[in-house]
Protein backbone atom coordinates (compact mmCIF):
# COMPACT_ATOMS: atom_id res chain seq x y z
CA UNK A 1 0.00 0.00 0.00
CA UNK A 2 1.40 3.72 -0.89
CA UNK A 3 0.10 6.53 0.49
CA UNK A 4 0.92 10.23 -0.87
CA UNK A 5 1.14 12.92 1.87
CA UNK A 6 1.16 16.69 1.34
CA UNK A 7 1.99 18.89 4.10
CA UNK A 8 3.73 22.29 4.07
CA UNK A 9 2.94 23.84 7.59
CA UNK A 10 5.72 22.76 10.67
CA UNK A 11 2.51 21.72 12.49
CA UNK A 12 1.62 19.77 10.32
CA UNK A 13 4.85 17.99 9.79
CA UNK A 14 4.39 17.13 13.05
CA UNK A 15 1.25 15.39 13.15
CA UNK A 16 2.06 13.99 9.30
CA UNK A 17 4.81 12.48 11.45
CA UNK A 18 2.81 10.61 14.23
CA UNK A 19 0.11 9.50 11.40
CA UNK A 20 2.61 7.64 9.90
CA UNK A 21 4.67 6.22 12.63
CA UNK A 22 0.70 4.80 13.66
CA UNK A 23 0.04 3.74 9.69
CA UNK A 24 3.23 2.10 10.27
CA UNK A 25 2.59 0.27 13.37
CA UNK A 26 -0.43 -1.05 11.28
CA UNK A 27 1.52 -2.26 8.81
CA UNK A 28 4.87 -1.96 8.08
CA UNK A 29 4.43 -2.39 4.27
CA UNK A 30 2.68 0.54 4.09
CA UNK A 31 4.62 3.00 1.96
CA UNK A 32 4.67 6.80 2.74
CA UNK A 33 5.74 9.07 -0.10
CA UNK A 34 5.36 12.88 -1.49
CA UNK A 35 5.97 16.14 0.20
CA UNK A 36 6.64 16.78 4.13
CA UNK A 37 9.04 18.16 6.43
CA UNK A 38 12.21 16.85 8.66
CA UNK A 39 10.00 14.98 11.49
CA UNK A 40 7.76 13.21 8.68
CA UNK A 41 10.99 11.69 7.32
CA UNK A 42 12.46 10.55 10.43
CA UNK A 43 9.11 8.26 10.88
CA UNK A 44 9.71 6.84 7.50
CA UNK A 45 8.38 9.36 4.22
CA UNK A 46 10.16 8.72 1.36
CA UNK A 47 10.54 12.91 1.08
CA UNK A 48 10.47 14.58 -2.62
CA UNK A 49 10.47 17.88 -1.33
CA UNK A 50 10.78 19.61 2.01
CA UNK A 51 7.90 21.66 1.72
CA UNK A 52 7.85 23.26 5.24
CA UNK A 53 10.47 25.16 4.21
CA UNK A 54 8.96 27.16 2.21
CA UNK A 55 5.64 27.93 4.89
CA UNK A 56 4.36 31.33 3.66
CA UNK A 57 1.88 33.91 4.74
CA UNK A 58 2.10 36.17 2.30
CA UNK A 59 1.57 37.02 -1.08
CA UNK A 60 4.53 38.45 -1.60
CA UNK A 61 6.57 34.96 -0.41
CA UNK A 62 4.31 33.13 -2.52
CA UNK A 63 5.03 34.78 -6.09
CA UNK A 64 8.22 34.67 -4.55
CA UNK A 65 8.22 31.06 -4.79
CA UNK A 66 5.84 30.55 -7.04
CA UNK A 67 7.52 28.47 -10.02
CA UNK A 68 8.71 26.49 -7.52
CA UNK A 69 5.61 25.57 -6.31
CA UNK A 70 4.09 24.84 -9.91
CA UNK A 71 6.78 22.74 -10.55
CA UNK A 72 6.38 20.72 -7.44
CA UNK A 73 2.49 20.23 -8.31
CA UNK A 74 4.00 18.66 -11.84
CA UNK A 75 5.56 16.78 -10.15
CA UNK A 76 3.17 15.24 -8.08
CA UNK A 77 1.05 14.93 -11.11
CA UNK A 78 3.66 12.79 -12.90
CA UNK A 79 4.09 10.55 -9.45
CA UNK A 80 0.49 9.54 -9.30
CA UNK A 81 0.18 8.79 -13.20
CA UNK A 82 3.16 6.49 -12.88
CA UNK A 83 3.05 4.90 -9.87
CA UNK A 84 -0.15 3.43 -8.10
CA UNK A 85 -1.09 5.46 -5.00
CA UNK A 86 -3.77 4.11 -2.79
CA UNK A 87 -4.44 7.11 -0.91
CA UNK A 88 -3.21 10.87 -1.17
CA UNK A 89 -3.60 12.35 2.70
CA UNK A 90 -3.58 16.46 3.03
CA UNK A 91 -2.75 17.61 6.27
CA UNK A 92 -3.32 21.89 6.01
CA UNK A 93 -1.76 24.28 3.55
CA UNK A 94 -4.75 24.55 1.69
CA UNK A 95 -3.50 27.07 -1.00
CA UNK A 96 -1.15 24.62 -2.19
CA UNK A 97 -3.09 21.52 -1.48
CA UNK A 98 -6.05 22.08 -3.42
CA UNK A 99 -3.78 21.73 -6.55
CA UNK A 100 -2.80 18.47 -5.10
CA UNK A 101 -6.02 17.47 -4.64
CA UNK A 102 -6.76 18.17 -8.72
CA UNK A 103 -4.44 16.34 -9.51
CA UNK A 104 -5.40 13.09 -7.27
CA UNK A 105 -8.67 12.86 -8.52
CA UNK A 106 -7.49 13.31 -11.81
CA UNK A 107 -5.99 9.62 -11.63
CA UNK A 108 -8.49 8.74 -9.26
CA UNK A 109 -7.21 8.64 -6.49
CA UNK A 110 -9.18 9.06 -3.21
CA UNK A 111 -8.68 11.90 -1.09
CA UNK A 112 -8.34 12.70 2.71
CA UNK A 113 -8.22 15.69 4.17
CA UNK A 114 -6.46 15.64 7.87
CA UNK A 115 -7.27 19.11 8.79
CA UNK A 116 -9.37 20.42 6.53
CA UNK A 117 -9.73 24.53 6.06
CA UNK A 118 -11.76 26.33 8.21
CA UNK A 119 -14.51 27.02 5.86
CA UNK A 120 -17.02 27.65 8.15
CA UNK A 121 -14.69 30.19 9.72
CA UNK A 122 -15.17 32.47 6.89
CA UNK A 123 -15.70 32.28 2.77
CA UNK A 124 -17.97 29.23 3.18
CA UNK A 125 -18.51 28.97 -0.71
CA UNK A 126 -15.43 27.08 -0.40
CA UNK A 127 -17.22 24.33 0.27
CA UNK A 128 -17.95 23.87 -3.00
CA UNK A 129 -13.71 22.33 -3.39
CA UNK A 130 -14.30 20.48 -0.92
CA UNK A 131 -17.50 19.02 -2.25
CA UNK A 132 -15.75 17.87 -5.64
CA UNK A 133 -11.92 17.23 -4.41
CA UNK A 134 -11.98 15.75 -0.98
CA UNK A 135 -13.61 12.42 -0.27
CA UNK A 136 -12.96 11.87 3.35
CA UNK A 137 -12.52 15.18 5.54
CA UNK A 138 -10.94 13.88 9.24
CA UNK A 139 -12.38 16.94 11.07
CA UNK A 140 -10.36 18.32 14.24
CA UNK A 141 -12.81 20.06 15.74
CA UNK A 142 -15.83 18.13 17.38
CA UNK A 143 -18.75 20.58 15.80
CA UNK A 144 -17.18 20.66 12.47
CA UNK A 145 -17.98 16.80 11.23
CA UNK A 146 -21.82 17.78 11.55
CA UNK A 147 -20.79 21.26 9.70
CA UNK A 148 -19.73 19.29 6.38
CA UNK A 149 -22.26 16.54 6.94
CA UNK A 150 -25.10 18.93 6.21
CA UNK A 151 -23.18 20.23 3.28
CA UNK A 152 -23.27 16.39 1.98
CA UNK A 153 -19.48 16.08 2.63
CA UNK A 154 -18.05 12.71 3.78
CA UNK A 155 -16.55 13.88 7.39
CA UNK A 156 -15.51 12.02 10.38
CA UNK A 157 -14.65 13.49 14.07
CA UNK A 158 -10.91 11.96 15.12
CA UNK A 159 -10.35 14.52 17.37
CA UNK A 160 -7.13 17.04 17.59
CA UNK A 161 -3.64 15.36 17.03
CA UNK A 162 -2.14 18.58 19.12
CA UNK A 163 -3.34 16.36 22.19
CA UNK A 164 -1.35 13.56 21.19
CA UNK A 165 1.44 15.73 21.51
CA UNK A 166 0.91 17.41 24.72
CA UNK A 167 0.08 13.57 26.45
CA UNK A 168 4.17 12.96 25.22
CA UNK A 169 5.34 16.39 26.44
CA UNK A 170 8.33 16.22 28.30
CA UNK A 171 8.81 18.98 31.39
CA UNK A 172 11.61 20.62 32.90
CA UNK A 173 10.35 19.59 36.36
CA UNK A 174 12.72 21.27 38.00
CA UNK A 175 12.15 24.11 36.23
CA UNK A 176 8.37 23.73 37.20
CA UNK A 177 9.63 24.09 40.88
CA UNK A 178 11.62 27.25 40.77
CA UNK A 179 8.70 29.14 38.73
CA UNK A 180 6.14 28.15 41.78
CA UNK A 181 8.60 28.53 45.07
CA UNK A 182 7.80 32.06 44.96
CA UNK A 183 4.74 33.64 47.32
CA UNK A 184 3.67 35.52 44.19
CA UNK A 185 1.63 34.33 41.56
CA UNK A 186 2.83 33.89 37.84
CA UNK A 187 0.83 35.15 35.01
CA UNK A 188 2.55 34.19 32.11
CA UNK A 189 2.13 36.05 29.13
CA UNK A 190 2.24 34.35 25.44
CA UNK A 191 3.10 36.56 22.57
CA UNK A 192 2.77 34.42 19.80
CA UNK A 193 4.98 32.07 17.48
CA UNK A 194 5.08 34.19 14.79
CA UNK A 195 7.26 37.56 14.38
CA UNK A 196 4.29 39.44 13.42
CA UNK A 197 2.29 38.61 16.28
CA UNK A 198 4.78 39.23 18.57
CA UNK A 199 5.13 42.87 17.33
CA UNK A 200 1.42 43.69 17.51
CA UNK A 201 0.64 41.64 20.65
CA UNK A 202 3.42 42.22 23.13
CA UNK A 203 3.07 46.13 23.56
CA UNK A 204 -0.92 45.43 24.96
CA UNK A 205 0.53 42.48 27.09
CA UNK A 206 3.63 44.75 28.88
CA UNK A 207 0.48 47.29 29.56
CA UNK A 208 -1.90 45.05 30.92
CA UNK A 209 1.14 43.71 33.26
CA UNK A 210 1.49 47.23 33.91
CA UNK A 211 -1.99 48.14 35.14
CA UNK A 212 -1.98 44.90 37.27
CA UNK A 213 0.65 45.59 38.66
CA UNK A 214 -0.67 49.48 39.95
CA UNK A 215 -3.71 47.82 41.66
CA UNK A 216 -2.15 44.12 43.07
CA UNK A 217 1.11 43.35 44.21
CA UNK A 218 0.68 39.70 44.96
CA UNK A 219 1.79 38.82 41.74
CA UNK A 220 4.75 38.46 38.96
CA UNK A 221 4.55 38.48 35.26
CA UNK A 222 6.49 36.14 32.39
CA UNK A 223 7.21 36.31 29.16
CA UNK A 224 7.13 32.61 27.13
CA UNK A 225 9.09 33.47 23.39
CA UNK A 226 9.09 30.76 20.79
CA UNK A 227 12.54 31.22 19.91
CA UNK A 228 15.47 33.24 20.86
CA UNK A 229 15.67 35.69 17.71
CA UNK A 230 12.07 37.13 19.49
CA UNK A 231 13.71 37.95 22.68
CA UNK A 232 15.93 39.78 20.84
CA UNK A 233 13.74 42.21 19.15
CA UNK A 234 11.30 42.58 21.66
CA UNK A 235 14.52 43.40 24.30
CA UNK A 236 14.33 47.41 23.90
CA UNK A 237 10.47 47.27 24.30
CA UNK A 238 10.75 45.36 27.62
CA UNK A 239 13.50 47.38 29.18
CA UNK A 240 11.53 50.59 27.90
CA UNK A 241 8.88 49.41 29.83
CA UNK A 242 11.16 49.39 33.02
CA UNK A 243 8.74 46.63 34.60
CA UNK A 244 10.15 43.62 36.64
CA UNK A 245 9.11 41.14 34.34
CA UNK A 246 10.85 37.76 33.79
CA UNK A 247 12.01 36.61 30.34
CA UNK A 248 12.47 33.03 28.62
CA UNK A 249 13.12 31.10 25.69
CA UNK A 250 11.85 27.91 24.47
CA UNK A 251 9.86 27.06 28.21
CA UNK A 252 6.33 27.73 27.42
CA UNK A 253 5.16 24.49 28.28
CA UNK A 254 6.68 25.03 31.73
CA UNK A 255 5.44 28.67 31.97
CA UNK A 256 1.89 27.64 30.80
CA UNK A 257 1.73 24.71 33.56
CA UNK A 258 3.61 26.80 36.36
CA UNK A 259 0.71 29.80 35.78
CA UNK A 260 -1.94 31.57 37.88
CA UNK A 261 -3.62 32.59 34.80
CA UNK A 262 -2.19 33.55 31.07
CA UNK A 263 -2.68 36.40 28.74
CA UNK A 264 -2.15 34.70 25.21
CA UNK A 265 -2.21 35.93 21.93
CA UNK A 266 -5.06 33.88 19.79
CA UNK A 267 -4.09 30.61 17.74
CA UNK A 268 -3.48 26.96 18.89
CA UNK A 269 -2.05 27.74 21.91
CA UNK A 270 -5.80 27.93 23.42
CA UNK A 271 -5.70 24.01 22.77
CA UNK A 272 -2.85 23.48 25.53
CA UNK A 273 -4.08 26.46 27.52
CA UNK A 274 -7.28 24.19 27.74
CA UNK A 275 -5.06 20.73 28.35
CA UNK A 276 -3.66 22.84 31.17
CA UNK A 277 -6.91 23.75 32.96
CA UNK A 278 -5.60 27.68 32.88
CA UNK A 279 -7.93 30.74 33.08
CA UNK A 280 -6.59 32.79 29.83
CA UNK A 281 -7.87 36.11 28.40
CA UNK A 282 -7.08 35.86 24.59
CA UNK A 283 -5.93 38.93 22.69
CA UNK A 284 -5.57 39.43 18.62
CA UNK A 285 -4.28 42.69 17.32
CA UNK A 286 -5.27 43.56 13.57
CA UNK A 287 -5.30 46.43 11.47
CA UNK A 288 -8.55 48.58 11.20
CA UNK A 289 -9.36 47.71 7.46
CA UNK A 290 -9.26 43.98 9.02
CA UNK A 291 -11.94 45.21 11.41
CA UNK A 292 -14.05 46.26 8.92
CA UNK A 293 -13.79 43.44 7.01
CA UNK A 294 -13.94 40.40 10.04
CA UNK A 295 -17.40 42.01 9.92
CA UNK A 296 -18.34 41.19 6.72
CA UNK A 297 -16.78 38.34 6.36
CA UNK A 298 -16.60 36.14 9.80
CA UNK A 299 -19.63 34.01 10.07
CA UNK A 300 -18.86 32.62 13.92
CA UNK A 301 -19.20 33.79 17.11
CA UNK A 302 -15.26 33.93 18.65
CA UNK A 303 -12.39 33.52 17.05
CA UNK A 304 -10.90 31.23 19.91
CA UNK A 305 -10.65 27.41 19.11
CA UNK A 306 -11.69 26.39 23.09
CA UNK A 307 -14.94 29.29 22.74
CA UNK A 308 -15.86 27.34 19.66
CA UNK A 309 -15.41 24.13 21.25
CA UNK A 310 -17.25 25.11 23.90
CA UNK A 311 -20.46 27.07 21.92
CA UNK A 312 -23.62 25.46 21.72
CA UNK A 313 -23.50 27.35 18.54
CA UNK A 314 -20.84 28.89 16.26
CA UNK A 315 -22.59 30.74 13.91
CA UNK A 316 -22.50 34.91 14.39
CA UNK A 317 -26.40 35.69 14.66
CA UNK A 318 -24.98 39.61 12.92
CA UNK A 319 -22.17 41.51 11.73
CA UNK A 320 -21.41 42.93 15.19
CA UNK A 321 -18.01 41.40 16.18
CA UNK A 322 -17.29 40.00 19.58
CA UNK A 323 -17.03 42.22 22.43
CA UNK A 324 -16.24 39.85 26.00
CA UNK A 325 -17.44 43.41 27.91
CA UNK A 326 -20.66 43.87 25.64
CA UNK A 327 -23.50 43.14 28.97
CA UNK A 328 -25.84 41.31 26.56
CA UNK A 329 -22.64 39.71 25.32
CA UNK A 330 -22.44 35.73 25.59
CA UNK A 331 -19.99 34.32 28.16
CA UNK A 332 -17.00 32.35 27.21
CA UNK A 333 -14.72 30.37 29.05
CA UNK A 334 -11.64 32.49 27.46
CA UNK A 335 -12.32 36.12 27.08
CA UNK A 336 -11.12 37.01 24.05
CA UNK A 337 -10.18 40.55 22.43
CA UNK A 338 -10.03 40.55 18.83
CA UNK A 339 -9.04 44.64 18.40
CA UNK A 340 -7.68 47.22 16.79
CA UNK A 341 -6.86 49.05 19.34
CA UNK A 342 -5.41 48.83 22.59
CA UNK A 343 -7.48 46.54 25.25
CA UNK A 344 -4.65 46.40 27.37
CA UNK A 345 -6.91 47.99 30.77
CA UNK A 346 -10.04 45.81 29.75
CA UNK A 347 -7.36 42.58 29.95
CA UNK A 348 -5.87 44.32 32.86
CA UNK A 349 -9.65 44.06 34.24
CA UNK A 350 -10.42 40.49 33.68
CA UNK A 351 -7.04 39.41 35.17
CA UNK A 352 -7.59 41.30 38.65
CA UNK A 353 -10.91 40.09 38.59
CA UNK A 354 -9.41 36.28 38.96
CA UNK A 355 -6.38 37.39 41.46
CA UNK A 356 -9.22 39.39 43.65
CA UNK A 357 -11.50 36.26 43.42
CA UNK A 358 -10.19 32.84 44.09
CA UNK A 359 -14.03 31.62 43.34
CA UNK A 360 -14.21 32.71 39.95
CA UNK A 361 -10.80 31.80 39.24
CA UNK A 362 -11.55 28.35 40.36
CA UNK A 363 -15.07 28.23 38.47
CA UNK A 364 -13.00 28.78 35.03
CA UNK A 365 -10.88 26.21 36.22
CA UNK A 366 -13.64 23.72 36.62
CA UNK A 367 -15.33 25.17 33.47
CA UNK A 368 -12.03 24.16 31.38
CA UNK A 369 -11.55 20.91 33.50
CA UNK A 370 -15.26 19.97 31.79
CA UNK A 371 -14.14 20.71 28.52
CA UNK A 372 -10.97 19.16 28.70
CA UNK A 373 -12.06 16.06 29.96
CA UNK A 374 -14.70 15.91 27.05
CA UNK A 375 -12.13 17.04 24.46
CA UNK A 376 -9.09 17.60 25.24
CA UNK A 377 -7.71 13.61 25.05
CA UNK A 378 -4.98 12.00 23.18
CA UNK A 379 -5.95 9.37 20.27
CA UNK A 380 -6.80 11.42 17.13
CA UNK A 381 -3.75 9.84 15.50
CA UNK A 382 -4.68 6.42 16.33
CA UNK A 383 -8.53 7.09 15.28
CA UNK A 384 -7.32 8.83 11.65
CA UNK A 385 -4.88 6.50 11.16
CA UNK A 386 -7.57 3.44 11.63
CA UNK A 387 -10.36 5.45 9.68
CA UNK A 388 -7.90 5.75 6.85
CA UNK A 389 -6.75 2.29 6.90
CA UNK A 390 -10.53 0.89 7.16
CA UNK A 391 -11.65 3.02 4.01
CA UNK A 392 -8.38 1.73 1.85
CA UNK A 393 -8.86 -1.75 2.78
CA UNK A 394 -13.23 -1.54 2.37
CA UNK A 395 -11.80 0.28 -1.19
CA UNK A 396 -9.52 -2.57 -1.89
CA UNK A 397 -11.82 -5.42 -0.83
CA UNK A 398 -14.57 -3.90 -3.27
CA UNK A 399 -12.47 -3.50 -6.57
CA UNK A 400 -11.59 -7.10 -5.72
CA UNK A 401 -15.08 -8.27 -5.87
CA UNK A 402 -16.47 -6.61 -8.80
CA UNK A 403 -18.48 -8.85 -10.92
CA UNK A 404 -17.26 -10.62 -13.58
CA UNK A 405 -18.97 -8.91 -16.40
CA UNK A 406 -17.65 -5.91 -15.28
CA UNK A 407 -13.94 -6.97 -16.49
CA UNK A 408 -12.75 -5.90 -19.80
CA UNK A 409 -14.23 -7.82 -23.05
CA UNK A 410 -10.36 -9.05 -23.44
CA UNK A 411 -10.03 -10.20 -20.06
CA UNK A 412 -13.72 -12.01 -20.28
CA UNK A 413 -12.79 -13.79 -23.35
CA UNK A 414 -9.54 -15.35 -21.66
Amino acid sequence: MRIFFSVGEPSGDLHGANLIRRLKARDSAIECVGFGGPKMQAAGCDLHFDLTSLAVMFLASVLKNIRLFFRLIADADRFLENHEVDAVVLIDYAGFNWWIARKAKKHGVPVFFYGVPQVWAWAPWRIRKIQKLVDHVLCKLPFEAPWFKQRNCHATYVGHPYFDQLENQEYDTAFIESLTGSNKRLITLLPGSRNQEVESVLPILLDTAKSVLVEDDTCRFAIAFYNDAQRQMSSKLIADSNLPVEVYVGKTPELMQAAYACVACSGSVSLELLYHRKPTVIVFKVRRWVMVAQAFLLRIKFITLVNLIAAKEIRRPSFRLYDPDDPNAESCVMPEYLTAGDPSQKVARRMLGWLRDPRAHSENVAELDRLAVRYAQPGATARAADYLLHELCEKRVSDEDQPFDSLPESEQAA
